[in-house]
């Protein structure tokens, strides 16, 4: 389990993080989301223990991560932006990966060259930027993590292979039980995997909550009523084209029928919430809503 607790951090005044908290299950998949300057990054590198938290903890299964190479063992994070030592070649980054993770899979990694057809004698630095994001999952997946931490980790990849790799992590996930925290803006394919959630803004959690209760914590209705809407209803968006209204609301399904139903509308269909509505509408309360507006 990871735990961050009342995490600060700033920098030359700037406050990255503010007394943030988090919890990340065993064997979850996590996704972490927020807007750009949110303080994902920042967030991942204490996480990693490259920063010295100000104020707070940061722990795996109990045990702080800073200064703590046998923690840091059991952990592997793949950054946005990917850095290799010129010359180097895979062989010479699955020997140092090999000298620094005990439970580096040679058989694995075989194994995987299956999946990834990458060229072993050519310097990594010729690679295309996919290319390089491929090799690094593939040494990742090579050291059996118990977690993985992945900073935008489909970014430069084809479609395919980002199906074929995520594919590989959930079946170390429901086979291993490894720990998975996502920091993403593709929302789209975080709903596909994640089971928790944690959005972000200005270095806070604003909310961390399972996927599924946060999508049943707020729902979608369209509706055509002559009736106004009913002031019991917690209103977040509303919108209309013509007679058809759209509303997002926070509170369940049933209990948002019901309220509208005692309107008699002419029609009410409730429609599923995407992870990506549900962003932007609660952030939505506090300044990032999308606006109209005329040029």
């Amino acid at each position: 389990m990871i735990e961050v607790k009342n995490l600060s951090k700033s920098f030359d005044g700037f406050k990255a993080l503010d007394d943030l908290t988090l919890t990340v299950p065993t064997g979850a998949v996590y996704g972490l989301v927020g807007p750009n300057g949110a303080g994902k990054s920042t967030l991942i590198r204490h996480l990693m223990g490259v920063y010295r938290p100000d104020c707070g903890e940061v722990t795996v299964n109990g045990q702080p991560v800073y200064e703590n190479t046998a923690v840091k063992q059991t952990m592997v994070c793949i950054p946005d932006e990917i850095y290799y030592h010129t010359g180097d070649t895979i062989k010479d980054l699955k020997n140092l990966y090999k000298g620094i993770y005990p439970k580096f899979d040679d058989d694995r990694f075989e194994r995987l060259k299956e999946v990834f057809h990458l060229d072993e004698k050519k310097q990594v630095r010729r690679f295309s930027k996919g290319m390089q994001k491929q090799l690094a999952f593939w040494l990742a997946i090579s050291c059996r993590p118990e977690i993985l931490v992945l900073d935008e980790p489909v970014d430069g990849l084809d479609p395919v292979m980002r199906r074929q790799i995520m594919s590989i992590i959930l079946e170390d996930v429901a086979e291993n039980g490894t720990t998975v925290l996502v920091s993403s803006h593709n929302l789209r394919e975080l709903e596909d995997i994640c089971d928790h959630v944690g959005i972000m803004h200005q270095g806070s959690m604003m909310l961390e909550r399972s996927l599924s209760s946060l999508q049943e914590n707020m729902v979608k209705i369209q509706l055509v009523m002559e009736a106004p809407l009913p002031k019991e209803l917690d209103v977040v968006h509303h919108s209309a084209v013509g007679r058809v209204q759209t509303i997002i609301a926070r509170g369940g399904a049933a209990e948002a029928e019901r309220i509208l139903n005692a309107c008699e509308p002419i029609l009410c269909d409730v429609l599923p919430l995407s992870l990506e509505e549900v962003f932007i509408y609660e952030l939505g309360g506090v300044d990032y809503e999308v606006k109209n507006v005329l040029l």
